[in-house]
C-alpha cells in the first residue's frame, strides 16, 4: 500500500494543466450502454475508477475497443452482447457510480441486475431517489441477495412521466444521471424537477443529445427529455475536472505560490473563485487561446486559463457547502486544510455530507486548530502547520492532508493515498513540476525512521498568515 512523504515549505510556481473530469466520464462510459454503436471518449484521465468502470462494462458485454497512449486517455467502447445485466458486487462495491449502469441497462436491455452499492467514510448515500424515478417511468424493482432488480413494464419500454428527485439534502447528480439517460429511450415525455445542475450532468445531456437524444433544460433545475426510438455513436470530449482544479488553486493559495491552470473550468467554479477571493487569493483569467475557443472567437470558459497568487496574509471567510452551483462539497476538505493558515477564525458547514470531517482529526496532529460541532467546523488560523504522520479517509481528504502537508514545516507522511488515486492522476508527479518535495513509496518497505524531518530555508518557507 502506497504512501506520501512531503516534505513542506515550498513555494508553488510554474504551469500545470487540468485533466479530463472523473465524475464526468464515469456515466459517460455507463451512457455506452445506450447504443450498439462505438462511443469515443475523448481526454479521459486514467484512474482507478475509470478502470473499474471499464472493467463493469466489459462484463456487460461492452467492452473497449480503442484506447490512445499515455494521458489523457482516448477511449472507446462498444456494446456487442446485450445479453448480459448483471453489475456484480465485486466491482460495484469499488466505486458508487457503478449505480449509472442501472438507467442505461434497463433502457436498452429491458432488465437490469445491479449490486446495491454500499456506504462509504463521508456518510450514506442512498439510492432510492434513483429507485423512485425509475418507477415513475415504469420500471418494477424489487431487491434480491443484496442486488437491485429491474424491468420494464410489460410492453417492453419504458414511459415517460414527470418526477421529482429533490431529496433531504438537495437533488441527486448520480440519481439525475440514471434517470435522465433511461428516459431518453422512453416512450413520451419525461420532466425531471429538482434536477442535479451540475455541470457533469450538462455534459452527459450533450452527449446524449449528440447520440440523437432530445434533452433540453440540462444545468436548471428541470430537465424534459423526448424518447427517440434508439441512439447512435458520438465522439465526445470530457469536460475538465472542476474539483481538480479547485485543489490545485488551493495549492497555490496554502504554499503562497503563483501558479498558471491551463484548462480550468471557471465557468463551473464561480462559488470556489467567489470565496478564494475573499480569503485573499486572486484568480486571475489571463485569455490565453490555446486552443480553447467557444466557437464564436472567444474563450471558452469552461477551458480557461488562469493565474492563481495569494495577496498578502490569509483572511478567514464563512463556506457552506450546497448542491451547484453552491460551493463544491467536493472542495470542503481542500479549502477547510486552507483557512487553518488564515489570520482568523473560519467556519466551515457541511450541508450535503454531514460526517465528512474524517480529515479533522488528521488536521490537528499537524497543529491546525479545527473545532467540529455537528456539520460545522470552526477554523482557527495559526501561523505554520507540523509535519506528522497522519491517515487518509477518504478521496478529497486525501487532497486536503496534501495540500496541509505541502504547507507544513518539516515531513509529512500520508498514509493510504489509493484514496487519492482514484480522482487524482500521479498528483505527486504534477504537484512536483510545480516544485513540490513529495515522494511516493511502498510503505510495505519504508519505515517512518528512514524520513528525515528536514527544515526548510527560510527563502523557501511558506509566508505565514
Amino acid at each position: 500500500m502506497d504512501r506520501f512523504v512531503i516534505k513542506g515549505g515550498t513555494r508553488l510556481e510554474g504551469r500545470i494543466r487540468v485533466n479530463g473530469s472523473k465524475n464526468a466520464a464515469l456515466p459517460l462510459l455507463a451512457a455506452a450502454l445506450l447504443t450498439d454503436q462505438p462511443v469515443t471518449l475523448r481526454g479521459v484521465p486514467n484512474l482507478a475508477d475509470i478502470a473499474s468502470m471499464l472493467r463493469l462494462l466489459g462484463e456487460l458485454g461492452c467492452p473497449k475497443t480503442g484506447e490512445s497512449i499515455g494521458s489523457p486517455q482516448t477511449l472507446t467502447v462498444q456494446s456487442r452482447d446485450e445479453s448480459a445485466c448483471h453489475a456484480r458486487y465485486d466491482i460495484v462495491r469499488t466505486m458508487r457510480a457503478g449505480i449509472c449502469v442501472l438507467g442505461p441497462l434497463l433502457a436498452r436491455r429491458g432488465s437490469a441486475r445491479v449490486s446495491m452499492p454500499g456506504g462509504c467514510a463521508i456518510g450514506d448515500r442512498p439510492v432510492d431517489l434513483h429507485l423512485r424515478g425509475l418507477e415513475a417511468l415504469g420500471a418494477r424493482i424489487s431487491l434480491d441477495s443484496g442486488d437491485i432488480v429491474a424491468t420494464t413494464p410489460p410492453g417492453g419500454r419504458l414511459r415517460g412521466a414527470r418526477i421529482f428527485l429533490g431529496g433531504p439534502f438537495g437533488s441527486t447528480v448520480l440519481g439525475t444521471a440514471n434517470v435522465m439517460s433511461a428516459a431518453t429511450l422512453a416512450r413520451g415525455t419525461t420532466v425531471i424537477e429538482s434536477a442535479a445542475c451540475e455541470p457533469e450532468i450538462v455534459d452527459l445531456a450533450a452527449m446524449l443529445s449528440a447520440m440523437g437524444a432530445r434533452i433540453s433544460g440540462a444545468g436548471s433545475p428541470r430537465i424534459t427529455i423526448h424518447g427517440v426510438e434508439a441512439l447512435t455513436g458520438v465522439d465526445h470530449e470530457v469536460i475538465p475536472d472542476r474539483i481538480e482544479a479547485g485543489t490545485l488553486m488551493c495549492a497555490a493559495a496554502i504554499t503562497d505560490g503563483d501558479v498558471v491552470i491551463e484548462n480550468c473550468p471557471l465557468d463551473a467554479l464561480m462559488a470556489a473563485v467567489d470565496r478564494l477571493h475573499a480569503m485573499g487569493v486572486s484568480v486571475e483569467e489571463l485569455h490565453e487561446s490555446r486552443g480553447t475557443s467557444d466557437g464564436a472567437g472567444g474563450v471558452d470558459p469552461m477551458r480557461a486559463t488562469c493565474r492563481v497568487r495569494r495577496i498578502g496574509a490569509m483572511k478567514p471567510v464563512e463556506i457552506t457547502t450546497q448542491p451547484h452551483p453552491g460551493f463544491p462539497t467536493d472542495l470542503q476538505a481542500q479549502f477547510l486544510a486552507t483557512l487553518c493558515l488564515s489570520s482568523g477564525n473560519s467556519v466551515v458547514t457541511e450541508k450535503i455530507f454531514p460526517e465528512r470531517f474524517l480529515h479533522v482529526a488528521e488536521l490537528a496532529r499537524m497543529g491546525a486548530q479545527v473545532n467540529r460541532a455537528g456539520a460545522t467546523v470552526i477554523v482557527s488560523g495559526v501561523h505554520r502547520l507540523v509535519g506528522a504522520p497522519v491517515m487518509a479517509s477518504d478521496l478529497r481528504a486525501s487532497a486536503g492532508l496534501v495540500l496541509a502537508g505541502l504547507a507544513a514545516t518539516g515531513t509529512t507522511v500520508i498514509n493510504r493515498v489509493y484514496h487519492l488515486d482514484r480522482g487524482y492522476e500521479h498528483l505527486d508527479q504534477r504537484l512536483g513540476t510545480l516544485g513540490a518535495r513529495i515522494v511516493r513509496e511502498d510503505d510495505r518497505a519504508a519505515t517512518e525512521e528512514r524520513v528525515p524531518v528536514i527544515e526548510t530555508k527560510p527563502r523557501e518557507s511558506v509566508r505565514s498568515a
